[in-house]
C-alpha cells in the first residue's frame, strides 16, 4: 500500500468534512442525545457522510469504523478509523475546540493519521516512520523532564458518575505537583497538542478507538510515548490512555496508580 496517496486521500477527506462543519459553525442546530452526556448533531453525520464517500472513491475495498455508522467490512486488511466531529460538545456550544479524525490501519496497525481543527486550520499528520508535521512542518514532543515544569490535560468520561472516586483521585494526585491542568474537550486535540509540545502529559479513560486513533500515531511519531494507565502497551480498544513527552510517563504512571 502506498502510504502517501493514503495520507493524501486522509487529508482530502478531512478538509471535506471540516466543509461541513466550518459552515455550520455557530448557528443553531438540531441536537440529539446518544446518552445523557453525549451529543449527536447534523453537522457530524453530514461529515462523516463526506469523509467515508471520499476515502470510498479512492479505495472502494476499503474496511470503514466510523463513529456515527458503526463498521463496514470490518475484516478487511486495510482500515479507515473515522471520528467526523471531535468534541461534539464544544461544536454544540460554539467553542472552537473541535476536530476531525482520520486514521488508517493495515492488519490492525495504526500506519497513517490526520487530525484536523476546521477552526484554526491546524493540521497535524503522520505516517509510520516518516515523523509528525503541523501543517507540513515537523513537530515534537517537549523536552521537559519534570512533572512541576509540566503542563497537563485530561478529559471527563460520559460516565463519569460511575467511575467519579479513582477520576477524582487520580486528577488531584496529578493537580498537586503539575503547573496546571486543562480540560479542552476533544482527545484528538489533546493528543496533537501533547505530539507538538503544548502539553507534557494527557491521560483519559473509556475512549472510543475513534478518539484515539489519529492521535496515536501522531505523538508517536512526533516522540511521545503512549500506554495504558498500569505501562503496558496501548491499543485503541483499551479503556485508559496515557500519552507523555516520554520523559515525564514514569512519574504520570506513579500518579495515576490507585493505591490501597
Amino acid at each position: 500500500m502506498d502510504l502517501k496517496t493514503v495520507k493524501r486521500v486522509g487529508i482530502k477527506a478531512a478538509y471535506r468534512g471540516a466543509e461541513i462543519l466550518r459552515a455550520n459553525f455557530g448557528k443553531k442546530c438540531k441536537i440529539q442525545k446518544k446518552g445523557a452526556k453525549d451529543l449527536l448533531t447534523e453537522s457530524d453525520t453530514g461529515s462523516e457522510r463526506l469523509i467515508i464517500d471520499t476515502i470510498k472513491k479512492a479505495f472502494p475495498s476499503h474496511g470503514i469504523l466510523a463513529e456515527e455508522s458503526g463498521s463496514h467490512n470490518n475484516d478487511a486488511e486495510y482500515m479507515w478509523i473515522i471520528d467526523p466531529l471531535d468534541g461534539t460538545t464544544n461544536f454544540a456550544h460554539h467553542i472552537g475546540l473541535f476536530a476531525v479524525s482520520i486514521a488508517f490501519s493495515i492488519k490492525g496497525d495504526i500506519t497513517a493519521g490526520m487530525v484536523l481543527n476546521p477552526i484554526t486550520g491546524e493540521l497535524f499528520t503522520a505516517v509510520r516512520g516518516e515523523g509528525a508535521e503541523l501543517n507540513g512542518i515537523p513537530i515534537f514532543v517537549s523536552e521537559t523532564a519534570s512533572i512541576s515544569e509540566s503542563l497537563l490535560v485530561t478529559g471527563f468520561p460520559y460516565n463519569i458518575k460511575d467511575i467519579i472516586k479513582p477520576m477524582e483521585t487520580r486528577f488531584f494526585n496529578c493537580l498537586k505537583p503539575a503547573q496546571g491542568i486543562r480540560r479542552l474537550g476533544s482527545a484528538a486535540l489533546d493528543l496533537c497538542f501533547v505530539a507538538s509540545g503544548r502539553f507534557e502529559g494527557f491521560w483519559e479513560e473509556n475512549l472510543k478507538p475513534w478518539d484515539t486513533a489519529a492521535g496515536l500515531i501522531i505523538v508517536r511519531e512526533a516522540g511521545g510515548e503512549i500506554s495504558d494507565f498500569s505501562g503496558s502497551s496501548y491499543n485503541i480498544y483499551k479503556n485508559e490512555i496515557l500519552a507523555t513527552n516520554g520523559k515525564i510517563h514514569k512519574e504520570m504512571l506513579e500518579l495515576l496508580e490507585i493505591k490501597g
